[in-house]
């Protein structure tokens, strides 16, 4: 910054302050196992920003990544930043890069803002590799000027990317990337202003190798008052590069460059700073008249936790039952040690502690295990519930295991037993004799009838057998014919997962025959003889008697005869009878028709 003691003077005389509003920093990603980290990156200035600076901006700058060759790349996140509203839209490599979350703070003195933007860039670094990066077609020169940034010193751009990596000789470590855009600044000169970042949950087992990192803005190498960097409450530095009263001095410490102008890319050793057995590490940056925006803090930390996690697979159950079967699967994947045997495992229905279970075996770094248990869910819990299983739970919200996240112990499945479908019973049909006890039938109502849910489906078989398996269904309901009867129907009655069976019974009965009463014997085919439809197939043991008008019998049949032609015999063969009304008796023998049918014909030649 361009002469900060000026606003000293500014500040005593008018009492202006000098305040920035961001975003706070916070945990953007953890990284458990064999891994560590490294920043490159370069700024965009052409000097420091100050009373001789041009105000210009370089159109790209590089940086070289030199990992060793047994070292992968996990992650790959590029940050760039400057003054102004914000370029979203940059180059790496030549390739297009959008961001894809942005960051803003707002300088209350004056308003001035400033940004920064993130891109996820692990891809475009797992196939290039080590070599040079360019970044490039970052544009703030709109905001460059003079009476705005330039004068007060607090124009700059540039870009970092955090890489972190993995190699199996590293030791177990907790790699934590935070990131936002706050400020370090203060409202007066030589009153300090603090950022203060707690990290929690650990398991130091081992401090060797402990560091933290940071990528930083707008710091000035020519102000260091109060400017430090304090591991739980002890000062850190890297002279001559870094010295303690003034963290925030365009270095980087990766390389050992001191002209990274109003950026600082510095990583720092702080295994002499925690201790083992340290549950939490506190962060503290402070200034007292430097302004610096803050973009992420990195830390490795050999914290050995194990992270379990579990996962309902799928629930067995049977239909009209209160026990089921839980599948599910405990993990301890983002884990830096080795989850124990006989860590609880609390199985709630509906909020109520029912079940409990626990590991059996270790489960190691990057593993998984799988497990069974049969519950019987209490008679006053409903039908549809919700299960939850919590791993490291002994049934009251406790456990006894520490882990690098205490609230990703809980899966939930919601749960509806099996239950049989209720059904309506449904009454026989019976239709008129076709002949021979054949029947044609109309159950496609059935369908709608024998249901209690209208969510459940029907079917209908003609076997139990069928209907039990659900093979062979009867596809056309409304038009059935049965060859013979009595029949029985079977009605299968399901939903998702269970199924009833009921039944109904076809019969047919034999309908009165129909009686055509005209009778033509002219031999053109149409009514040549006296017909009765429905009698023959169905009536074997009928009897028919043809009358005159005058009560004489003239003609007897039954089933072994032809229908009577309209010729009677006399004394000495057959003649034609005269045309006229004749009466007929129709006995049917059957029990359902005691008394013989009467009725008239008309015949005519």
């Amino acid at each position: 910054m361009r002469l900060k003691r000026f606003y000293f003077l500014f500040i005593v005389l008018f009492g202006v302050i000098f305040k920035t509003n961001g975003q706070n920093l916070s945990l953007y990603n953890q990284f458990n196992g064999r891994f560590d980290f490294t920043f490159i990156g370069n700024t965009l200035n052409v000097q420091p920003n100050g009373a001789f600076d041009p105000c210009l901006i370089l159109p790209s700058s590089d940086a070289t990544l030199n990992l060793s060759p047994t070292d992968v790349i996990e992650n790959a996140y590029l940050y760039w930043a400057g003054s102004g509203t914000g370029d979203f839209n940059v180059k790496l490599n030549g390739i297009d890069i959008t961001s894809q979350r942005n960051f803003s703070a707002i300088q209350s003195s004056n308003g001035n803002p400033f940004f920064s933007a993130f891109a996820d860039v692990t891809t475009q670094l797992q196939n290039t590799g080590n070599g040079l990066y360019s970044f490039s077609d970052l544009d703030v020169s709109p905001f460059l000027n003079p009476d705005t940034y330039c004068n007060n010193g607090t124009n700059f751009s540039g870009w970092a990317i955090v890489i972190v990596f993995g190699n199996p000789t590293l030791p177990l470590n907790q790699i934590n990337v935070y990131d936002g855009l706050e400020a370090l600044s203060t409202a007066v000169v030589d009153v300090q202003d603090q950022l203060i970042i707690n990290l929690g949950n650990l398991n130091v087992l081992n401090n060797s190798g402990a560091k933290l990192g940071f990528v930083a803005w707008e710091g000035d190498a020519t102000i260091s008052n109060q400017e430090s960097l304090l591991i739980n409450g002890n000062s850190i530095d890297n002279p001559p590069l870094n010295p303690g009263n003034n963290a925030f001095n365009g270095t980087n410490s990766i390389t050992g460059s001191s002209s990274l102008y109003n950026m600082d890319l510095d990583i720092y050793d702080i295994q002499n700073y925690i201790s083992i057995g340290n549950s939490s590490v506190e962060v503290k940056m402070t200034t007292a008249q430097d302004f610096v925006l803050i973009n992420t803090i990195v830390t490795k930390l050999n914290s050995q936790l194990a992270d379990a996690t579990v996962a309902i697979n799928n629930i067995e159950q049977e239909c009209d039952s209160r026990t089921i079967i839980v599948n599910y699967t405990v993990s301890n994947i983002n884990a830096t040690e080795v989850l124990p045997p006989g860590t609880p495992i609390a199985i709630y229905v509906d909020g109520v502690f029912t079940a409990y279970d626990e590991t059996t075996l270790p489960i190691p770094i990057g593993g998984s295990m799988s497990y069974q248990t049969t519950i019987t869910i209490p008679i006053n819990v409903p039908l549809d519930f919700n299960l939850v299983i919590i791993v490291d739970d002994r049934g009251d919200g406790t456990g006894i295991v520490a882990e690098l996240n205490e609230n990703n112990n809980t899966a939930t499945i919601a749960v509806s037993l099996w239950v049989t479908p209720t059904f309506n019973t449904l009454e026989n049909l019976v239709v008129c004799n076709e002949g021979f006890t054949r029947g044609t039938f109309d159950f496609s109502t059935y369908e709608e009838l024998v249901k209690t849910n209208p969510l459940d489906g029907v079917r209908f078989f003609e076997t139990l057998e069928n209907a039990t398996n659900n093979v062979s269904p009867i596809l056309n309901t409304s038009n059935y014919q049965a060859s013979a009867t009595p029949k029985e129907i079977y009605v299968r009655i399901f939903n998702d997962n269970c199924f009833a069976i009921s039944d109904f019974i076809l019969t047919t009965r034999n309908c009165p025959p129909t009686v055509y009463n005209y009778v033509s014997v002219n031999n053109d085919t149409y009514n040549d003889s006296f017909t009765i439809g429905g009698l023959r197939d169905i009536f074997l043991d009928f009897k028919l008697e043809i009358y005159s008008r005058w009560g004489r019998l003239l003609w007897t049949g039954n089933q072994n005869t032809e229908d009577w032609n309209g010729y009677v015999k006399d004394g000495f063969g057959s003649k034609n009878a005269p045309d006229g009304t004749y009466f007929y008796l129709l006995f049917l023998n059957d029990v359902d028709y005691p008394e013989p049918l009467k009725g008239f014909l008309y015949l005519h030649h």
